[in-house]
């Protein structure tokens, strides 16, 4: 027999009653009935049931065995009464009576269960990280995690794609967030940076002939932690396809999304391609983000006509000034109490607003603090173009800034969406947002900046940005959106050198700054390269929404804290002097503040 196992903590059926057998694995949970006591032992593929009885010569061994410790028990299948068997676990028609245990590994005393779920401090669970994985709920998730990766892998193979594997010293590059550096031993004075996407390189695989790229990429970010972003380190499904329009590439990614949504959804309803596809301005416009939850079938509404010269001068003030009004549909709330609508004013106080103003239009009549200020006929056009009736109460949100004003009303959207529990839970709903803004203006420095990725085509090429005012011009960008949550951004990509100066031109960039930040793929686009384009879905987030977990730290095996503090390693740490001196580094901390 073998020293440690011959089946797995899973597998035992009542086929395998009268045989002999030996399981290694933790002790999961132990209970003691008496004369009898059970031990549950777990190992990564389930959970079995041993007994034996006070009679038994190994009792005293196995009931010193404490929760967590590693043994291995020896025994004899048997069936267990009908009235005992666990239909929740693979293994419950039967339990092995013990014959013989030994111990292989103590375990201290826990400083949280293993065996059962508990709101326990996240600090905790992060420095025993080994012991939280060890949770049915977590183990799964990582599980989770290792079959999505093989089946996103798969399924991109049989779509022609190769996987190749991109550097991970690199160069420092504009991609939007920090980079984290590393200082080079050999070239005194001079970094490294680690990719925050394999952004370049993928694209000189294109130049250089290898026509649909792939990869499970690692990207590091120095940015702050946040519910779907770990801070630090995260992976994408990074690709990219030669001579493709935005339409191959979506014809490219949609059935291998689609396909690992169906394969893990566990029943839920998974958009089928093609997906829609929402252009940038109506995603703020109906429903105030860019990122939009299809989920909530609340429509967000321009209704600054209806206020345009009305005696309610406030949002006629805002609308002659150039400002917006938006409507946000809250429908069959008509008979709900006075409390709701001053609940929503209150959360958007909470939201640094004014408050929110509403119309309540009961049979004929409509009510509310600001319905007196509008006539029959703008209350008409009102109805219309919010698209509600008798029943129905709106929402409404006004400032100068437009932007300001479709944060505030997807907000608003969001949160009525949930009070009056509109969203269609156990779905998964996808879209895609294009015809991103290729410039933004900087409200800080009243500077142009890209707004999404630097190395995007243009739409009308050279001569759009020739001619147009930046502001106006749309880039080739698009962005998957599922449930609110955005998986990935993309884009058809800028080729042309000539393109690409001004582009980066219109950035602040001179000529000088693009041949010294891309030196590389600049030259490599002088020797012919073909129209490219690609995306890069973010492992953890598909893993986080198929898991329905709200955190993304719960479906990362190692992850650091919201402060980028690895608990379990003590990471970041101090530097020996020696190390510095050899990487030419001398700190220059700042002071110690002292404390009161």
């Amino acid at each position: 027999m073998h020293a440690y196992r011959t089946h797995t903590c899973g597998q035992l059926r009542a086929s395998d009653v009268g045989a002999q057998v030996r399981l290694s694995g933790w002790v999961h949970r132990k209970r003691d009935h008496g004369n009898l006591l059970f031990v549950d032992l777990r190992d990564h593929y389930g959970i079995t049931q041993f007994v034996l009885d006070t009679e038994n010569p190994a009792f005293k061994t196995v009931e010193a065995f404490r929760p967590e410790s590693v043994v291995t028990l020896t025994g004899k299948v048997v069936a267990r009464e009908p009235s005992t068997v666990n239909p929740k676990l693979p293994t419950g028609e039967i339990e092995v009576r013990i014959e013989a245990a030994s111990l292989q590994s103590a375990s201290e005393v826990l400083p949280f269960q293993v065996a059962q779920e508990g709101d326990y401090p996240e600090e905790m669970r992060l420095k025993y990280r080994f012991l939280d994985l060890r949770t049915e709920r977590l183990h799964a998730n990582i599980v989770l995690r290792s079959q999505v990766i093989a089946s996103i892998r798969r399924r991109m193979i049989e779509q022609g794609f190769t996987e190749f594997q991109t550097p991970i010293l690199t160069s420092s590059s504009p991609e939007g967030a920090r980079d984290y550096l590393v200082p080079s031993r050999l070239h005194p004075g001079k970094f490294y940076a680690l990719p925050q996407a394999p952004q370049q390189f993928k694209q000189l695989l294109m130049v250089s002939g290898f026509d649909r790229y792939f990869q499970i990429a690692p990207c590091f970010r120095d940015e702050d932690a946040r519910a779907d972003r770990s801070p630090g380190e995260f992976y994408q499904l990074d690709f990219e396809m030669s001579f493709v329009t935005q339409d191959d590439v979506f014809a490219a990614i949609e059935p291998v999304l689609g396909g690992v949504f169906d394969e893990f959804s566990k029943g839920r309803k998974v958009t089928k391609p093609p997906f829609p596809r929402i252009a940038f301005d109506d995603a703020m416009l109906k429903y105030g983000s860019d990122k939009p939850d299809l989920r909530n079938p609340l429509v967000i509404a321009d209704v600054g006509e209806v206020f345009a010269g009305s005696d309610f001068k406030v949002f006629a003030g805002i609308v002659a000034g150039g400002g917006v009004v938006r409507a946000i549909p809250a429908p069959k709330t008509a008979d709900k109490p006075r409390s709701f609508f001053d609940k929503m004013n209150a959360w958007a106080q909470e939201q640094g607003a004014p408050g929110l103003g509403y119309i309540v239009f009961e049979g004929d009549t409509a009510k509310g603090p600001i319905a007196k200020f509008l006539n029959d006929e703008r209350l008409a056009k009102l109805k219309a173009l919010a698209g509600v009736g008798a029943g129905d109460a709106v929402f409404f949100v006004a400032d100068k800034k437009p932007l300001a004003a479709a944060k505030l009303a997807g907000a608003a959207r969001k949160k009525l969406g949930e009070e009056l529990e509109l969203i269609q839970e156990g779905e998964f709903r996808f879209c895609w947002i294009v015809d991103f803004p290729m410039y933004e203006l900087n409200e800080d420095t009243g500077k142009i900046e890209f707004s999404h990725n630097p190395f995007s085509m243009p739409q009308g090429g050279l001569e759009a940005l020739t001619t147009k005012d930046p502001l106006t011009i749309k880039a080739f960008q698009y962005d998957i959106v599922c449930n609110g949550v955005e998986l990935s951004s993309g884009a058809i990509r800028n080729h042309l050198p000539e393109i690409m100066y001004k582009a980066f031109e219109i950035a602040g960039y001179t000529q000088a700054d693009v041949e010294s930040r891309f030196g590389g793929m600049l030259n490599a686009f002088k020797f012919g390269a073909p129209p490219h384009g690609g995306s890069a879905p973010g492992i953890d987030r598909i893993v986080m929404l198929l898991a329905d977990e709200p955190n993304i730290r719960e479906v990362v095996a190692f992850p650091m804290t919201q402060g980028a503090v690895d608990l379990l390693m003590q990471a970041p740490n101090s530097v020996d002097p020696v190390r510095l001196k050899e990487l030419h580094i001398k700190p220059d901390l700042p002071p110690v503040k002292k404390k009161d």
